[in-house]
């Protein structure tokens, strides 16, 4: 068990935690029809403006990169570096280790590269792939910007790559590793994620809406979030992980949500607790027909059918992809310090054979527990339960 002592989260519809958790609990959407100069898809996405508005400093110049420019973003707001500092200070530098999760790292910046060699200009002189494209690039990055000198990784497992973040970093605390964690997860838009989700036939044409009766795919955004895990508790504390491979098909979850249903019975084991223990769901929820399908599956196979409140943020955000964990998981943290479930924004009616129990509008509870859903490409799962301390 670990102590979140600080996080900061940015995405469409949330510039910092605050306007974040407004727009959790209003259910008021940062996706917009897509105006991409560079992708003529028929979509919505969640484009972060602050992306294109913010370049790095001239000293950071060579790890220029939209994906660097919105960990830079949400590194410099909601007091993170003050709180990773005094970590610093309490256990020394080379005690606080870095796991971040990415799934496409700094593709974009290849893309334009790509894009300017086709058109037979020189290949770009400024293009550092060591520094952009190469997924380590973001941990140390990350570890620059904050004088971290303990041990770091990034994890990649596609969409639940951020939440897996929080269970290495579990691990290297109770092994004595480390004392605290800087974890986080970054995906930008790019042509990669969104060309190739349209050609899988999952990109959305309208405004996603999970778990609705007439859902047809997701809507893709960008994100960054971070948090800081301390061995000490806190407020709200990570209680436990639970993990599970599906090895099903490449793309598509089982049709029962064996492999969700694993992550989340393994969280609910280490943490010692029972399915109705758990006063909240935030679902992976991404709004397409098989996915909202298998997750619906798994989460009546564990708790029952309707037994738990259940939302999606994805309405909100977007699909952040490697950043959905953090992204998710800072909304359940909220959750609990709040005592408010957030909504399923964009819910027009629900598909009633799924048989849950969706937050249709922001709804009060007593929450001790709650948990946090990513389930990837492939079948890599990760639940996470977070606990408020009495």
């Amino acid at each position: 068990m670990s102590g979140i002592t600080a996080y900061s989260t940015l995405h469409a519809a949330g510039a910092d935690n605050h306007e974040s958790w407004q727009a959790m609990l209003s259910g008021r959407s940062g996706l917009r029809p897509n105006t991409l100069p560079w992708c003529d898809l028929p979509t919505w996405i969640g484009e972060v403006g602050a992306a294109e508005d913010a370049p790095l400093p001239a000293e950071l110049k060579t790890w220029d990169c939209r994906t660097h420019r919105l960990a830079w973003v949400a590194l410099q707001r909601n007091q993170f570096p003050d709180a990773v500092s005094r970590a610093v200070e309490r256990y020394g530098a080379s005690r606080v280790g870095l796991i971040m999760g990415s799934s496409t790292a700094g593709i974009r910046s290849t893309e334009i590269a790509y894009k300017t060699w086709r058109s037979h200009a020189p290949w770009p002189e400024d293009f550092a792939y060591r520094h952009t494209h190469s997924l380590d690039a973001l941990s140390r990055f990350t570890a620059e910007l904050l004088g971290l000198e303990g041990p770091m990784v990034t994890i990649s497992t596609a969409c639940s790559s951020s939440a897996k973040v929080f269970a290495m970093a579990q691990r290297w605390i109770d092994c004595g590793l480390i004392d605290a964690a800087v974890v986080g997860g970054v995906d930008s838009l790019c042509l990669t994620t969104l060309l190739g989700f349209n050609a899988l036939q999952l990109l959305s044409s309208e405004i996603c809406r999970p778990f609705d009766s007439a859902r047809t795919g997701i809507s893709i955004g960008e994100a960054a979030g971070f948090a800081l895990l301390d061995r000490q508790s806190s407020v709200v504390d990570l209680v436990s992980c639970g993990e599970s491979s599906d090895a099903w098909h490449m793309s598509a979850p089982h049709p029962d949500g064996l492999g969700a249903q694993a992550a989340m019975l393994h969280a609910l084991d280490a943490a010692n607790l029972k399915p109705q223990d758990i006063g909240y769901v935030n679902a992976h929820g991404t709004a397409t027909l098989a996915n909202d399908r298998a997750e619906a599956a798994a989460t009546r196979a564990v708790f029952g059918p309707g037994a738990v409140p259940i939302s999606s943020t994805k309405g909100v955000t977007g699909h952040t992809l490697g950043a959905a964990g953090i992204t998710d998981a800072i909304v359940v943290v909220q959750a609990l310090e709040q005592q408010t479930m957030p909504p399923s924004a964009n819910l027009r009616e629900l598909d009633s054979r799924l048989e849950l129990d969706v937050v249709t509008h922001a709804r009060d509870g007593e929450l001790r527990y709650a948990m946090s859903n990513s389930f990837g490409f492939g079948g890599t799962n990760c639940s996470l339960i977070f606990g408020r301390t009495l």
